[in-house]
């Protein structure tokens, strides 16, 4: 009898530790950019990231400043590549093994890695040629290393070539077709910055504010055959779903790396639609629920961004952040 209590301890608590993984793997995460000369210091920011119970960030490159203040937090990331780099990324093999050398195996016994990003937005510009490559060469030098964690892209919305319904998704770019095979040959996910905010600005005539700020009250109800859809984001998200089985690579998991509300300087840019959809956001991903689509799929999203950052282009993009860079709060999230 004793021996039967003791392994059913030890099951319990293998299947707290599978439901704890599970439950880290899948959540709400932050983007934290640097493109401000007012920010407080990585230290102070983590900290307060850590003191909202936030444990997921996304960083656009690997600034050794955060990687140093994340050691030992307890915070996932996903460490970004510049776009520049990736023509080196994926011609030389020994610049990718650097990059790992120098980015990532510092970090990698006490910092906890999501993946490493291979640009951002790049499938629309004139790196797109390259995203494969980078993904190829930075995933051997991973592995080379004995580092396991995924190597992805991070894809704007605007590779999508249909979108509406979301089953008649499609991809317009072609290298989505390479980068998502790859993707899905190892079982990596694909990073999609997906903002309802701009499709509503776009076509606010055909899409009511309450279906773009999720607010998934019944009151916008869309249906894709069989499938019933009650906000913007998981229309979106499962366009993307669609693409991808179009181009054979269904099996690929889809993570918003970006998406958010902007508090002022644009058509429907306000503090309270901000906070309205940032909170609704965490409450879809709290419920543990996946999209229509894939409802097995827990849904994984970041906010953009942490601040509002002074070194962006002047207008809406310095006013997504979460947090002033005093670390007065834009607007309260319940994170």
């Amino acid at each position: 009898m004793g021996c039967n209590f003791q392994l059913s301890i030890l099951a319990a608590l293998l299947i707290l530790s599978i439901l704890q993984e599970v439950t880290e793997v899948n959540g709400i995460g932050v983007n934290y950019g640097l493109l401000g000369n007012n920010l407080p210091p990585p230290s102070r920011t983590i900290g307060v990231l850590r003191s909202r119970g936030v444990r997921k960030i996304r960083i656009f490159t690997p600034d050794h400043g955060v990687l140093d203040a994340l050691r030992g937090s307890g915070i996932e990331v996903f460490i970004g590549t510049l776009n520049e780099d990736l023509p080196a990324l994926a011609n030389d093999p020994w610049f990718a093994s650097n990059w790992v050398r120098t980015h990532v195996a510092p970090y990698a016994n006490n910092v906890r890695i999501s993946g490493v990003v291979a640009g951002n937005e790049a499938a629309v510009g004139p790196y797109a040629g390259r995203i494969t490559g980078a993904m190829q060469n930075l995933d051997n030098a991973l592995r080379a290393m004995g580092i396991h964690v995924p190597v992805t892209t991070a894809v704007s919305y605007g590779v999508m070539g249909a979108s509406y319904p979301p089953s008649q998704g499609s991809f317009k770019v072609g290298v989505m077709r390479d980068v998502a095979r790859f993707l899905s040959s190892k079982g990596y996910p694909l990073l999609a910055n997906i903002y309802p905010y701009y499709a509503y600005v776009s076509d606010p005539g055909h899409i009511q504010s309450s279906y773009a700020l999720l607010k998934n009250d019944g009151s916008v109800v869309v249906h894709d055959g069989n499938l019933v859809y009650t906000n913007l984001l998981d229309a979106m998200v499962d366009a993307v779903y669609s693409a991808l089985e179009r181009v054979g690579a269904g099996n690929v998991r889809v993570i918003v790396s970006e998406t958010g509300w902007p508090s002022d300087a644009g058509l429907y840019a306000d503090i309270r639609s901000a906070q309205e959809y940032n909170n609704n956001l965490a409450r879809l991903i709290r419920s543990g629920r996946g999209t229509p689509k894939r409802p097995w799929m827990k849904r994984e999203a970041y906010i953009f961004a942490m601040y509002n950052e002074n070194l962006k282009p002047p207008g809406i993009e310095n006013h997504w952040g979460l947090y002033y860079p005093n670390l007065q709060e834009v607007y309260h999230v319940n994170l």
